[in-house]
């Protein structure tokens, strides 16, 4: 009689913390730091927060209001900017050094830098990593939230990554992708049985939303957010005068780990620094689908259809006309 020991399990972390702010190789180097330390507990998968490196720039205005950007905010931008992550550069090669020394799979949030075209456009994006140091692929964030279209632009469906492992089927959407419909029906299309959330949202609210995604994929849920003060800023920061009214803890983590039944493994941890680790036992996807398959046989596909433009939609098309 077979049983569940035809199941992958794996022990997962998800790391709270916040970046060294604005400066991408320190920020490297924690990042490299901590998934040696949740690996040295056993982790073979490994999860950091969203914009990760450099920062998510909570609080700031960057100089704008409809209508016109200061001069001021264009510097804050520029050091943002500065601080970005290239594909490939030696920030890429250190993260992948990382994951190969940890034996694991490593997802980051990291700020990306396109390098394709106008090396000007950022991109809220997510690493994967794998445990032999390669980067296995990459997700950019759909649509940024209210202020944070100032600062990134979005991606498109080709990044709409899902990852085939020894432990399972992992990929994931980034803080309010989550509350897209479509965007997560593209993944559950796509098998995702480890779904990985780094988020900046610490709300109460927030830990509802991760629980009915574990409920309606059937799948395990990792939230990760940042613990960050406003004392972590640099202190030569050009428009660190934007923080003058926010408060003093400018985000309370909130990160947890829920099974695909919904029930919380580990978590939510709030107002400090740490690391969550739990045991996830793949034959709980299979156990939790006997009653709900979102894309299964609780799908209607006579009566709904989503179709998922998977290709990239560059701005600039470049073709070889035949000579005449």
């Amino acid at each position: 009689m077979k049983t569940n020991e035809n199941f992958p399990k794996v022990k997962a972390a998800v790391i709270q913390a916040a970046p060294v702010l604005f400066d991408r190789e320190a920020s490297v180097e924690k990042a490299c730091r901590l998934t040696q330390e949740a690996a040295a507990q056993g982790a073979r998968l490994i999860l950091f927060p969203e914009a990760f490196i450099p920062a998510y720039p909570r609080g700031l205005s960057f100089g704008t209001v409809v209508g016109s950007r200061s001069p001021q905010g264009r510097q804050t931008w520029q050091t943002y900017w500065a601080n970005a992550v290239d594909i490939p550069s030696p920030a890429v090669t250190a993260l992948g050094a990382a994951a190969r020394e940890a034996n694991a799979y490593l997802a980051i949030g990291v700020i990306e830098r396109d390098g394709q075209s106008s090396q000007g456009t950022l991109y809220c994006t997510v690493l994967y990593f794998g445990p032999d140091g390669t980067l296995l692929g990459k997700h950019r964030k759909l649509k940024p939230t209210a202020a944070e279209r100032l600062i990134w632009g979005e991606g498109d469906g080709s990044t709409l990554t899902v990852l085939d492992t020894e432990f399972g089927r992992m990929g994931g959407l980034i803080c309010w992708e989550n509350y897209m419909p479509l965007a997560r029906m593209a993944l559950y299309g796509k098998g995702v049985e480890l779904y990985l959330a780094p988020t900046a949202d610490s709300r109460d609210t927030w830990q509802s939303t991760l629980r009915h995604i574990a409920c309606e994929g059937r799948c395990f849920v990792l939230g990760c957010n940042q613990y960050v003060t406003k004392d972590m800023y640099p202190a030569d920061l050009i428009g660190l005068e934007d923080l003058a009214s926010q408060p003093e803890t400018m985000c309370r983590g909130g990160s947890v780990i829920i099974s695909p039944l919904g029930e919380v493994l580990a978590g939510p941890l709030f107002d400090q620094e740490g690391m969550l680790f739990a045991d996830l036992d793949l034959a709980q996807v299979a156990q939790s689908k006997f009653d709900f398959d979102v894309t299964g046989h609780y799908a209607r596909p006579d009566v709904f259809q989503l179709i998922v433009k998977d290709k990239p939609t560059p701005p600039v098309t470049y073709r070889n006309h035949p000579e005449a």
